[in-house]
């Protein structure tokens, strides 16, 4: 078997709450030592293999001592796939995105992790930075009783992870999404437009991640996969599904919001624009008074009222000085200027 790029193997006793972890960052020999212990795996034990980004020759060689079907191994290497749920034999094969909130760049990143869930091994593939599986692991280490569900303590462990991560990012984008607000509503004449459209662009991208998973949670419950649940393990996955749940609304919740906050920086926009027209309109009122007195007096007929007139001439400049006046009080009282 080649070196993988990250694989790590526990073998857990249920009943003892043991966990014995097998070298696998080592040489061809000791991967052929995880293989051999995952053949040895008694009653009450069960095995968590884990690997990130794996090539499809090293998950091929996986396969068949953990029982997985052609077209999963292809799911699992080539990743992109929406959150489902599927049955192969008596596998359990899911798939759910991974995702965490860039503070710097503003942007919600995506991975992808899918775990196969057998009668007594749990193997899972992670694609992307974000490894839900190290916290999942630490928890289950932390709670050893846990471990008497066997393979459903693995697959409740990373989806409690995971989902947790969903809601610290909700949160996180939730703050990005106050100050977005209060930066539209601000006294600033500055146009958001691209910052709220980059914005729901991620909150969509969030959504997709979200959404499809809720039904696969439910289904975990109350699908054909029930049947072989414990139990005793359920509450913890219907508590699981209730964040998801609630996660799931908040996400949309955003996504109106951010449509909202959207239409009032158009309005506010448009207000701007209405805005500098009505000053355009008030100035070009203003001038248009003198304008059209110069354009008389300029048209250089012989005949015209007051042209010999000494104070003619200041009397015109008077008069369109008091009428640019008048417009101008006029329009500032009205708020035009």
């Amino acid at each position: 078997m080649k070196h993988v790029r990250e694989m790590e193997c526990v073998i857990y006793d249920k009943g003892s709450g043991r966990s014995e972890y097998v070298e696998c960052e080592l040489p061809d020999e000791e991967c052929q030592r995880v293989l051999k212990r995952l053949r040895g795996v008694g009653d009450g034990e069960f095995a968590w293999v884990r690997l990130a980004d794996p090539s499809e020759d090293e998950l091929l060689q996986l396969a068949g001592e953990l029982g997985l079907h052609p077209l999963a191994v292809e799911d699992a290497v080539h990743a992109q796939q929406r959150p489902k749920r599927e049955r192969f034999g008596d596998v359990l094969a899911i798939a759910l995105k991974t995702l965490w909130y860039v503070e710097e760049e503003t942007a919600v990143e995506t991975g992808e992790i899918m775990l196969f869930v057998g009668p007594r091994a749990v193997l899972t593939v992670r694609h992307g930075a974000v490894d839900p599986c190290a916290e999942a692991a630490r928890r289950l280490d932390s709670d050893p009783d846990m471990l008497r569900f066997g393979p459903w303590a693995v697959l409740h462990a990373v989806l409690d992870v995971a989902v947790d991560a969903y809601s610290d990012a909700a949160r996180r984008v939730r703050a990005a999404l106050n100050r977005l607000e209060d930066q539209v509503f601000s006294t600033s004449r500055v146009d958001h437009t691209q910052g709220i459209y980059s914005l729901k662009r991620e909150v969509r991208e969030f959504r997709d991640a979200v959404q499809p998973l809720v039904p696969v949670a439910q289904g975990l419950l109350s699908g054909p996969g029930a049947a072989d649940l414990d139990p005793k393990i359920a509450p913890y996955l219907r508590d699981v599904t209730d964040h998801l749940h609630r996660t799931d609304i908040e996400v949309r919740t955003l996504d109106e919001l951010l449509d909202s906050v959207l239409s009032a920086q158009q309005a506010r926009v448009g207000t701007w624009q209405n805005d500098d027209m009505r000053r355009i309109s008030a100035w070009a009122a203003i001038f248009a008074i003198p304008t059209m007195v110069a354009g008389v007096y300029g048209m250089n007929f012989e005949h015209m009222p007051e042209l010999r007139w000494a104070y003619g001439y200041p009397l015109a400049v008077a008069l369109m000085a008091l009428a640019s006046g008048l417009l101008h009080r006029v329009f500032r009282r009205n708020g035009w200027l």
